[in-house]
This record gives C-alpha cells, sequence and structure tokens, in this order.
C-alpha cells in the first residue's frame, strides 16, 4: 500500500488543521494507520494510531484532548484533526501503516509507538505554527 499525506500549512497559534492520509494503491482496509511527526533535531516520535480491526484510536501522552484521528476506509483514507496548534507542534507530519490490524503498544487510550514497527511510510506534510 502507497501512503500520502496532505493536508499542512502555516497556522498561527490556537488554530486548527485537518491532516489526511490517503492510499493511492491498495486498500487501507484492516490495516492500522498512524500518524508519526518530526520537527527539526528530533527524533520521529508517534502522535495517535487507530486500529485496522474495531477502529479504536489510541494517542501519545503530549497530544491528548487536542488530535482526534479518524478513518474513512470507503475513501482509504485516514484523517488527524489537530486542534488549538501550538508552536510545539511544528513538523513534518507522516502517516505510517504496519501492515497489521492493531496498534500496540497501548494502555487504555495510550499509545506508545515506535518508528520501526512500521514498514510502510507516506510523504510527509509540513506543519508550521508561529504568530
Amino acid at each position: 500500500v502507497q501512503l500520502q499525506a496532505s493536508g499542512g500549512g502555516s497556522v498561527q497559534p490556537g488554530g486548527t488543521l485537518r491532516l489526511s492520509c490517503a492510499a493511492s494503491r491498495g486498500t487501507l482496509d484492516n490495516y492500522a494507520i498512524a500518524w508519526f511527526r518530526q520537527a527539526p533535531g528530533k527524533e520521529r516520535e508517534g502522535v495517535s494510531c487507530i486500529s485496522g480491526s474495531d477502529g479504536g484510536s489510541y494517542y501519545a501522552e503530549a497530544v491528548k484532548g487536542r488530535f482526534t484521528i479518524s478513518r474513512d476506509n470507503a475513501k482509504k483514507t485516514v484523517f488527524l484533526q489537530i486542534n488549538n496548534l501550538r508552536p510545539d507542534d511544528t513538523a513534518v507530519y507522516y502517516c505510517a501503516t504496519r501492515l497489521r490490524p492493531v496498534c500496540a503498544p497501548t494502555f487504555g487510550s495510550s499509545w506508545y509507538g515506535r518508528s520501526s514497527d512500521f514498514p510502510s511510510w507516506g510523504q510527509g506534510t509540513q506543519v508550521t505554527v508561529s504568530s
């Protein structure tokens, strides 16, 4: 499956963005899809994952309450809604799939995924938050 992220842009603090991750080849059905981000000079970090088995959504502790992940299998797209954007959200955002149904490891609604667990990646989309 090939993934393509889009929807990034430059916004002011407090703004909202909705990122999209579309499958240009293949299907997203039954696959867990995750969003990662990488800020300049920092390691890539996982922010959210949505299950391919039951649609369960999971988040990194740092983004809970502001990020919402969802999926539309008919449109072969996963979305990441980011509310109340902050300057430290500035990063390139990537979507990726494990090519498996479940997000792991999780605890409750928290997700602790690592980029090394995801073999298939899309191109990133830049999010810049500044006033």
